[in-house]
């Protein structure tokens, strides 16, 4: 079974009480690396794809015996990628790039093969930990890759690097052109390590040798402001962020309103966006969702703070597990969702270990709202567009629902 044995994925019905862990991966795959898309991924901070990932023990095709559902267009064959990994490996060759090639072929948009060693980044990432030098980085259209922003107090940060910085060279390679999972591989290693990152910045070179160390994101982060409403930030859904939310709201002063900020959320567990949304809702229906056409449900627990009012925050960034959140609310009447459309990432894949130890990841479903909306491909539009000042159309919304002065 692919990946470590602590981090099997596998949906459950919440009904019955079990657990579903379904990851986003939140480094972008190969689609992103071409330019096809330009938007912020953590270079140093993420696992290796931009996936959605769930396993289940008694899914078709995972050794149940079940014949597998026909496959759906723009998906990869199981069969075939397993077969062609095994004859590459058969005749000495690389496995893991026999398997990309049927993958590439498929039109599987998020389909992806990824070795060993970066697949055993899970553990690190969904623990909101990792070894790096605390850098964000996106791709863009001519290949360039630059930096999006900095952790605070991280090796990048001290170095005075800042967004906007080139990123040319990792260790004398040229990163330019590559696939930005590459580029998170390069500045991955053990912490105390150095790193030697060549840049330019406004025309002029830079060049930084780091200290890798291991870092820390904190997911969720609270303020009051000053008409007291409280801002709950999720910047993912690592474990332990659906808890947190729900402590945010429970400590929010009686009677206020709150703004989820979900913007720039790529994702991350499905289990934390659940009690995340959870805080919100009186139990019922967060999201469906199909593997290999076998339908799926996950609900809420009853309990949660359906008086106070809400308001959702989102942008292009959101993706995922926060288009999960963010569906769930709109559709279930919770909350005034504020901002720009959401990324559009709504579909689920799952690992197939290959015979050199590579995983694949290879769509099998998609999720839906509540309401039976597709997260996937036209994302979720908000009900107030607004580009600029969000926040500030986020109170004039709480304000004519009876919050603040």
């Amino acid at each position: 079974m692919p990946g470590p044995s602590s981090f099997c994925l596998r949906p459950r019905d919440l009904r019955r009480g079990a657990a579903l862990t379904l990851v986003f991966l939140v480094a972008v795959g190969t689609a992103a690396s071409t330019g096809c898309w330009d938007f912020d991924t953590p270079a140093d901070t993420a696992g290796p794809a931009a996936a959605l990932i769930a396993r289940r023990a008694d899914a078709p095709g995972q050794g149940s015996g079940t014949p597998a559902a026909p496959r759906a267009a723009g998906t990869a064959d199981r069969e075939a990628v397993v077969r062609a990994a095994a004859e590459a490996a058969a005749a000495g060759e690389s496995g893991k790039n026999a398997a990309q090639e049927v993958v590439s072929r498929s039109g599987d948009r998020w389909g992806a093969v990824y070795d060993r060693g970066e697949y055993e980044t899970f553990a690190e990432d969904l623990d909101g930990r990792w070894t790096g030098v605390g850098l964000w980085a996106r791709s863009r259209e001519d290949g360039r890759v630059e930096i999006d922003r900095v952790q605070p107090g991280g090796p990048a940060a001290r170095a005075g690097l800042r967004a906007g910085d080139r990123l040319l060279s990792v260790d004398g390679r040229d990163v330019t052109g590559r696939p930005v999972r590459e580029v998170v591989a390069l500045l991955r290693g053990a912490a105390g390590t150095s790193v030697a990152l060549g840049l330019t910045r406004d025309g002029a070179g830079l060049a930084r040798t780091l200290l890798r160390e291991e870092l820390r994101a904190e997911p969720v982060t609270v303020r009051e402001l000053a008409d007291g409403t409280t801002v709950i930030k999720v910047a993912s859904f690592t474990r332990g962020s659906g808890e947190r939310v729900r402590a945010a709201v429970r400590a929010a002063p009686p009677g206020s309103g709150v703004m989820l900020d979900l913007r720039g959320n790529t994702g991350g567990l499905v289990t934390e966006a659940v009690t995340a949304a959870a805080a919100f809702l009186d139990g019922g229906l967060v999201a469906t969702y199909d593997v290999r056409g076998t339908q799926h449900a996950l609900y809420a627990p009853p309990g949660g703070d359906t008086d106070r009012p809400l308001v959702a925050l989102v942008d292009g960034g959101t993706m995922s597990a926060a288009e999960l959140v963010t569906g769930a609310l709109q559709d279930r009447g919770r909350a005034v969702t504020v901002g720009s459309r959401t990324f559009g990432k709504g579909s689920v894949q799952m690992p197939t270990e290959l015979p050199d130890g590579s995983v694949a990841e290879l769509t099998v479903g998609t999720y839906r709202t509540p309401g039976g909306r597709s997260l996937d491909g036209g994302g979720i539009t908000p009900d107030l567009a607004a580009a600029d000042g969000v926040e500030d159309r986020a109170r004039t919304v709480l304000g004519g629902l009876g919050v603040g002065p």
